[in-house]
């Protein structure tokens, strides 16, 4: 098929080499927040049948990926890797656990790949399973996001709401419980949208215009960069608001979370945002969403979660409350690659074997990398056994070998030469036996 054109899905990206490199860092570090929390890994299958992931989403189930038939089986691609492990929980009936996971996921959007926005991507998740005291898992899962952005030396901003506080202030104002999701949808734009359209939204999906102001008039007095505190004393001493049941009570939580983030030594991290509303039907509680104003790519969140204390209950007999947070990796990629300047590290190889002289050396070549790799170093050397020396000393400079193992036709020395780092200078060579190989490479790789 000489004339198709070859190419990715629309969405997609291939890793390979640099990027690789760059996105394992990020896991490495994540994963080290991980565990120091004491989470245990689990994974879950790529695809779900679609009955598990129906009414999750909300407006966003039209992103579901469905996959055909399979043997009376109607499936669909994960769109993310919360609705897998409530369902995960329910099966093995786990009544508690700190779970993490990373994995891709699947989302039919528009992608803009220059800005992380895409159609595959990895996310890295931690959950709290289990009836435990109130905000103490929830203040421990920001404690772990502002772990992860510390490792990841990036700046952000935690953005916190909570569903009863949101919930309230729209019914308080008048929103009918027909549509109080879909308008809690439309405030979830806030952060992409000026507030004539998301008001304009609101109206075409019902709502008079009064109460649309009402409702500005309370998300909006946010987008002015608040304290935590100030927030809070806002919705205590509003009229309206501070006869809410769902208000006080969203109010007493956050007051407790307050407390909890001081403790921890997180608080400056985090902003209370009246307009976060989180457009995923599953969330009950605390809310959060994670900015970073390092890069003007303008990639969104990149990172997000909140509580969920129902969604366990669709699959089984019992509820198990949970909390959790997902990290966007390819949006976390993409400003940690600009904020290097597109400087994508090389990987790094400890050692690259070159042979020279008229024997062609192959089986002493294979003989020390296998000595070498036997000893956890890594090793690398010309399968083109007729290479000349100089385009071989070009090979390891260009896979960034710590190490250069020069063999000359006396088998008895091997010669071990270091390469610098300004091109194609060798430095510091020294003349040892075999035998001690082993121990000079890992004295110049310490």
């Amino acid at each position: 098929m000489p004339n198709m054109r070859i190419k990715s899905p629309k969405g997609t990206t291939d890793w390979a080499e640099g990027s690789i490199i760059l996105r394992e860092a990020i896991f490495s570090r994540i994963r080290k927040v991980f565990e120091n929390h004491n989470g245990k890994e689990i994974d879950t299958p790529a695809f779900e049948l679609k009955s598990i992931l129906t009414d999750k989403y909300g407006e966003d189930s039209k992103l579901i990926y469905d996959l055909e038939d399979q043997g009376g089986e109607i499936c669909a691609l994960r769109y993310d890797l919360t609705v897998p492990f409530a369902r995960w929980l329910a099966m093995n009936n786990v009544r508690q656990i700190k779970r993490f996971q990373i994995g891709k996921v699947y989302r039919r959007d528009q992608p803009a790949i220059e800005r992380g926005r895409m159609r595959e991507f990895f996310q890295c998740d931690f959950d709290f399973a289990g009836a435990l005291d109130p905000m103490i898992p929830d203040s421990e899962v920001l404690c772990i996001t502002a772990e992860v952005f510390e490792a990841l030396e990036l700046d952000v901003t935690i953005k916190v709401n909570h569903r009863f506080i949101l919930d309230g202030i729209l019914s308080a104002v008048g929103v009918p419980a027909s549509i109080l999701r879909a308008i809690s949808s439309a405030v979830d734009k806030l952060d992409k949208l000026p507030w004539d359209e998301v008001k304009r939204e609101m109206e075409q999906k019902g709502l008079d215009s009064e109460v649309a102001d009402n409702i500005g008039s309370y998300v909006v007095w946010t987008e002015e960069k608040r304290a935590f505190s100030e927030t809070l004393d806002f919705l205590r001493s509003d009229s309206l608001l501070s006869k809410n049941d769902q208000v006080k009570k969203g109010v007493g939580e956050m007051e407790l979370l307050l407390q909890y983030l001081r403790a921890s030594d997180i608080a400056q991290y985090v902003t209370f945002d009246l307009s976060l509303a989180r457009g995923l039907d599953y969330y009950t509680g605390l809310i959060y969403e994670v900015t970073s104003s390092e890069s003007t790519l303008k990639v969104g969140s990149i990172a997000a979660g909140g509580r969920y204390d129902n969604l366990v209950g669709t699959f089984s007999r019992r509820d198990i409350p949970c909390v959790g947070i997902s990290f966007g990796i390819d949006r976390i990629f993409t400003i940690l690659r600009a904020k290097s300047n597109d400087s994508i590290p090389a990987s790094k190889l400890d050692v690259y074997i070159v042979a020279c002289g008229s024997n062609l050396l192959v089986e002493k070549k294979m003989s020390i990398a296998r000595q070498l790799r036997k000893a956890g170093i890594s090793v690398d050397f010309d399968t083109k056994a007729n290479r000349n020396p100089r385009k071989q000393v070009e090979l390891a400079e260009s896979n960034s070998a710590v190490v250069t193992i020069l063999l000359e036709d006396d088998a008895s020395v091997v010669r071990v030469k270091v390469v610098a780092t300004r091109a194609g200078r060798i430095e510091s060579a020294v003349e040892i036996d075999q035998a001690s190989l082993v121990e000079e490479v890992q004295q110049r790789l310490s």
